[in-house]
Parts: C-alpha cells; structure tokens; sequence
C-alpha cells in the first residue's frame, strides 16, 4: 500500500537570506503554487533547534518527505542528514541566489524571482521521489580478497585484518614479497631521509603468518570471479589444478609491474654483456654479496667504478619502449649508488640524466644526501653503450659530447603494469589481425602479453579497463584506488610507476575503500561518489522495447539481460550515476529519488516569462560532483556573478540526461540550455568515467530537433567543466545570456 506524502516545507531565513529575499512570499509560493502540507520559516535551520524542529515533524509523522530552502545541498550535508530513507531536496537560496546576484535595487525583483523558481522546482521535484529502500540483493560480507602477494597486497591484508575484516592473498608465485623481498634495501620513508633502509618484508611477513584473520594461497591464481560487491564468488585455482571457491565482499588487486625488457634497447647492448644490467639486476646481485664486495658478473672484478643511466627506454616516443615515467628510479639509482660506497668504499658513482625527479617527502634529503657523500650527478643524454662498457653521451650542461667506461652500467628500465588483458586490445584483436603488415605502428609502447588476472565473468572483459598506458583505470584525483567494476579496487605499480612506500601507502588507500565498499553492499548502500544512497534503477517491463541501450552504455557493467531480453540491474554493482536513464529512448528506467519526473517537473515548474517581458530563461543542467561545486564556490568568493535569468539544475551526472528533458525545456519557452560536465577523453574526470562522452555524444545530434523546431543551435550548448572552473562556469552562463540577446528570444514563448 502506497504510502501518502506529506511534504514538509522548511524555508531557512539566515546567512543574510532573510535580509535579501521575501521570504514571507517564499512561504506563501511553497503552498500555494507548490502545494506541499506546510511551509515553516526559522532564523537558523541549521542549528540544533532548527534540526530538532524538522525531526520533530518527522518523528510525529506530520511530514515524510522534506523541501529545505537554505544554502546549497553541498552544503551542512551533516546537519540536514535524516537518514537514506526520507526523500529530500533542497533549493539553493544562498549560493544559488544571493551569493551570485548583485545586492542593489535594480536586481531585487529579478534576485527575488529566482528564489521563487527554486521554491517552485524543488517542490515540483519532492514531489516526485518516493522513499528509497534496499533491495533483496544485499549481504554483508567482511571477507576481502587480495591478489597479489608483493609489498602493496601484502599491506592491504594486513590492514584489513587490524580493521577486523578477513582478508585472503591469491599469490602467484611461491613465496610472497614480490619484487621487493628482492631488493637489498630500499629508499627511506622516514627521517632523515639519508640512507637506504630496511624493507621491512620480514616483519610483514611474521605478522602475515601469526595473524588468524589472514589466509595465504601460494602458487594459486584467480580462475574466476562473478557476483559482485557484498558476493563475489572466486574460484581460486592451484598450480596442481585443484580449485576452491570463496566468497568475499570485495577485491583489492595488487598485481604489481613487469619489469621492462632491457632487451629491447639495442643501442644499450643490454644483450652484449653481462656488465651492463638493470636496477633488478643490480638489487639481486648486492643482494648475493652480502655484506662483501660487489664484483661485476664477467670476470668477478671488484667494482670500482659504476655509471646509471636514467630513463633508459622511458619518456620515450620510439617503437616498443615506455611514454612515461616511472617515477621511483632516480631515487632508486641514489639507493644503488650507495650501495657500491657501502660495499666497496671509495667508488666513483655517476648518474646520468636528462630530469632528475626525486618525488615524496623523502626525495630532496636523500638527493643531497648523495651529493655529500660524493655522487656525480651529470646532465645528459646517452647516445650508445659499446660492448666494452663505454658510455657514450651528449652532456646537456657544457653542450659536448663525453665518454665514461665504468666497470658496470646500471640501466633504469622502468615498469609495465601487470594489469591482465585490455578489453580495447581484446576488442580491437580483430581488426588487427585484419591490419596492413606494412602500417606505421611508431606510436606503440611497450606491452606485456598476459592471461587474465581477475577472470571476471562481466560482458565488457574478463579485466578491470586499462588507461593508455596498461595501468588500471583510476583517476588520481576523483576517484583514486577505484575502477570501474564496483567493488574492485587496484593498488600500487598496477595502478600508476610508484616506490615501496608509495605502493604502502596506496595500500592502506584501497583497503579503505575496500572496506568501504563491503559495508555499503550490506546495507543496500551505493558505492562512491554516492555513497549512502539506498535507490537503484527499476524498469517497466510493458514499455522496454528491448534496444539494450543501457545495457551498453552503463560503465559499471551493472546491466545484463535475462532470459526474455529485458534488463537485469544488479544492484551492488550500479553507482547510481543514471547513465542508463539518460540511454533509454522510451524512458522507462528511473530511479526513486531521481527519475525523468524529478528534473522534468522541475523544468516545467520554473515560470518562463512571455516574449512581451523580454526576461529570458536560461536552463543550466551541471554535473553535481563538478559543475555544481564550481558554481557553488564561485558564489562563495563574493566575485563572481552570472545572470539572473539562469535556472541551475544539478544532475548526477551528464550521462542521466535525456533528450527529452531538452525538448521539453526548448517547448516549454526556455531561450538557451546549458549542460556542464566533466572532462571527457583519456584523461577524463567524470566520477561515472563515461557520463560526459555520452552526453556529448548525445546532444551533437539535438541538431536535428532544433532544426525541425525551427531554432538556432547555439540555444544548446554542452561544455566540460572542472570543479577548479570557479570563474570559467559563471562565464559560460554570461556568455549564453550574450548568445539569447544576439539571436532573440525562443520562438516557443506563449
């Protein structure tokens, strides 16, 4: 049985709202024109006795849905929090309106008019959600998995377990520590940053095996993972080929790197001689001595001079060798070179180096602490090691060529990411095997052939998605640690080049979130960016044509078909971001408290002037993890300023937008649209990794429509904003305002 709404109207008159607006009309537009069961005013609604108030009305039943009126819904989230359960929105009056408009009296009444069209939009939208509820989906599980058995998986489980969640290690090989357990020291991640240190493996690695809440599978691989956040079911398969499964709440992968093939650099001689080594190499070999000698490999010479070459095969555009940096192998070359000084005392050690970087709180110390200790640091570009060890190269500083012939040359040859098949490669496989033998292929890096890491059972690929250079996809600063299969999380060298302290630390990252992620699943809760968030997408089936338009476009692989063809949501793994709304042509996917409805009757709801007023309107639709927060804290400056006739709609993201709520706007006399998203493209910063390209995508073709309604394309414009935007988003929507007074106002006015 249908639960009736009450809505209860609560209109805050503080932060100078009071003084600026008619907020006594406000109330009178809320239940008259928005018809909602009361509207009340309070001088401080978020107070605690403004809080208390509208508890109170819930608690008493008076109200079950809620309108505020006060500051952004970006803002005192804390204090305006009444669980996931009752359906709010809430009418930016202080960002959105007296923060952004001039307090004079020439813009009183269009200020004024503003704030009556967010009490009429966000009643209208209110009125249109229904309360959420978890779906029958969800099952806590605390169990996390961990595959990988380096320094970083090492680290997640042991985190995990100190949390008092079980985690499991899934390791390849037969011993764990990976690459590190390798290396003799490593660069220091404390003060004072002057020498190499301890790499801690060994106390890891009793702490693994004395903890109850950690369970270790050495030579085992993952042969297939299905469900998902809160039940992911994994074979776990042993190289004898028994197989065992296990449920778990969620994944951290910790995959690590591969090192790159030195063999590859021709000019190096890499191949030619034994002398001539990588920094594993080298780590292996102080490693065997001990505390002797370190002695070069062909002849067994005590070592007595040594030369480093950096970036060899990095940052570097030629066939088969590696765009990027690796970040850890300056500081990497500093440790070793002072091996050579801690084993065979007075050894001349030079680096050689285009960019010297030493990223990290330690760099600049342990940099300097090199100098001191008699380094040779040297500016320049290798042109050629010959078989003798003769190192020829350009010396950047004195603009000349020079020789070194060392009894050994270290290479610093970098990472590839172990990150397991690409779905763009194993798309693309096809119309490779179909390519001209004889194309240009001088633009591919360096790959390593894998099989499947994860095995997932998703339609999109068997792996988490790649970026362009074979890391997993994770952006640094929206959603680190995060893929784009819900519930997995990736760490250390898979992930971006980093140290073993770095990779520690991105550990400890991801298992957060790891956790995180577990915990939401159990209660029914989305993942990141909505955290806490308990809707999920339904369908109708007697309006589903079938198109699979959403199954498609979702980046979540969150959407599959059943038996009959019709979409099958899988709640745990949906971010709720909307993009499948957005996708469906018939409009038959919603959510309860955001659906074509919601943002539809808001647009509706907002009063358009006819042509006789000559007050232009102005539909803004931003994304709310960027736009919206540019706007919101170019208001918060006290300097920006943008037009009046503006109509600002947060949406989830550009991806939930539907043409139709275009069309409408455009019917309904609204002069210009503006839609603000993320950054697209490879370096995207979408939260929901697609949402903006489809939006794009989408809206080149309202071209159409806007010629058959018989105006002008300018009207729409779509443009990526970030959240850093806080002068270029004001501007966009002044720039529109200029646009709707060349061109005129829409034909459509009634």
């Amino acid at each position: 049985m249908a639960v009736e709404k009450k809505i209860g109207g609560y209109i805050c008159t503080g932060c100078g709202i009071g003084d600026r607006l008619d907020t006594d009309q406000l109330e009178n537009i809320a239940n008259r024109e928005g018809r909602i069961a009361y509207a009340k005013q309070h001088n401080f609604l978020c107070s605690e006795a403004g809080v208390k108030m509208i508890q109170d009305d819930l608690e008493s039943g008076e109200a079950n849905h809620l309108m505020i009126a006060a500051c952004s819904r970006r803002s005192k989230t804390e204090a305006f929090n009444f669980g996931a359960q009752v359906p709010m929105t809430r009418a930016n009056l202080r960002e959105g309106v007296i923060w952004i408009r001039p307090d004079t009296d020439e813009a009183k009444e269009t200020t004024q008019e503003m704030a009556d069209d967010y009490i009429r939009m966000a009643c209208a939208e209110v009125k249109q959600m229904t309360a959420a509820k978890p779906s029958d989906e969800q099952g806590l599980n605390k169990s996390i998995l961990v595959v990988g058995g380096g320094i970083t998986g090492m680290t997640a489980a042991i985190e995990a377990a100190k949390a008092g969640y079980p985690a499991s290690i899934v390791e390849k090989t037969g011993a764990l520590g990976g690459a590190v357990a390798g290396f003799s020291k490593v660069v220091p991640d404390h003060s004072p940053y002057i020498e190499p240190v301890d790499s801690g493996i060994e106390a890891m690695l009793a702490e693994i095996e004395a903890s109850p809440h950690i369970t270790v599978y050495l030579n085992s691989t993952v042969a297939k993972t299905s469900g998902a956040p809160g039940r992911f079911s994994v074979d776990i398969a042993t190289e004898s080929g028994s197989i065992s499964n296990a449920e778990f709440g969620a994944i951290v992968q910790a995959t690590g790197f591969t090192p790159y093939d030195a063999n590859q650099l021709v000019e190096m001689s890499y191949s030619q001689s034994p002398d001539i080594m990588t920094q594993i190499e080298l780590e292996a070999l102080v490693k065997a001595a001990d505390s002797g000698d370190l002695k070069r490999p062909s002849d067994g010479k005590v070592i007595e001079s040594a030369v480093f070459v950096q970036c060899a095969g990095q940052r570097s555009k030629k066939k088969n060798e590696l765009d990027y940096c690796s970040g850890h192998c300056c500081n990497t070359s500093i440790k070793q070179a002072m091996y050579f000084q801690q084993h065979n005392g007075d050894v001349a050690t030079t680096i050689l180096f285009t960019d010297l970087r030493t990223p990290g709180a330690n760099g600049e110390d342990f940099y300097r602490s090199a100098q001191e200790r008699g380094i040779t640091f040297r500016k320049g570009e290798v042109i050629g090691i010959a078989d003798d060890l003769t190192v020829t190269f350009q010396d950047l500083i004195l603009a000349e060529q020079d020789t070194l012939q060392p009894d050994l040359v270290v290479l610093a040859t970098g990472m590839v990411a172990n990150s397991g098949v690409n779905i763009e490669d194993a798309n693309k496989k096809s119309d490779d095997d179909d390519a001209d033998a004889d194309a240009d292929d001088s633009d591919v890096v360096a790959k390593v052939s894998v099989e499947s890491i994860l095995n997932l059972d998703y339609r999109q690929g068997s792996d988490v998605p790649q970026l362009v250079n074979g890391f997993t996809d994770s952006h640094f600063i929206c959603f680190p640690y995060e893929t784009r299969r819900t519930g997995i999380y990736t760490a250390g060298p898979v992930r971006r080049p980093m140290d073993a302290a770095q990779a520690k630390t991105d550990a400890m990252g991801a298992t957060m979130k790891a956790i995180q992620a577990a915990e939401n699943a159990g209660s029914g809760m989305a993942a990141h960016p909505r955290s806490g968030d308990l809707s999920f997408p339904t369908f109708r089936a007697e309006g589903c044509t079938q198109c699979k338009r959403c199954t498609v476009e979702c980046p979540f692989g969150a959407i599959d078909e059943n038996e009959k063809g019709y979409p099958q949501f899988n709640e745990s793994r949906c971010r709720r971001c909307g993009t499948c709304m957005g996708a469906c042509p018939v409009r038959v996917i919603s959510f309860e408290n955001y659906n074509i409805q919601t943002v539809g009757q808001q647009i509706k709801a907002a009063d358009v002037p006819d042509e006789f007023e000559e007050k232009p309107r102005i539909l803004v639709m931003a994304c709310e993890n960027d736009a919206y927060p540019a706007l919101d804290m170019a208001a918060a400056t006290g300097k920006a300023q943008y037009s009046e006739f503006a109509r600002v709609v947060p949406v989830r993201c550009l991806g939930s937008v539907s043409t139709i709520w275009i069309i409408d706007a455009l019917s309904e006399g609204y002069d210009g649209i503006i839609l603000m998203g993320c950054k697209k493209g490879a370096d995207y910063q979408c939260h929901f990794v697609k949402g903006s390209e489809m939006a794009h995508y989408r809206m080149a073709k309202i071209g159409d429509t806007l010629e058959q309604m018989a105006m002008e394309q300018e009207r729409v414009a779509v443009h990526e904003v970030a959240i850093t935007d806080i002068e270029r988003a004001p501007a966009l929507i002044n720039e529109m305002a200029e646009v709707i007074e060349r061109i005129g106002l829409s034909p459509n006015k009634f």
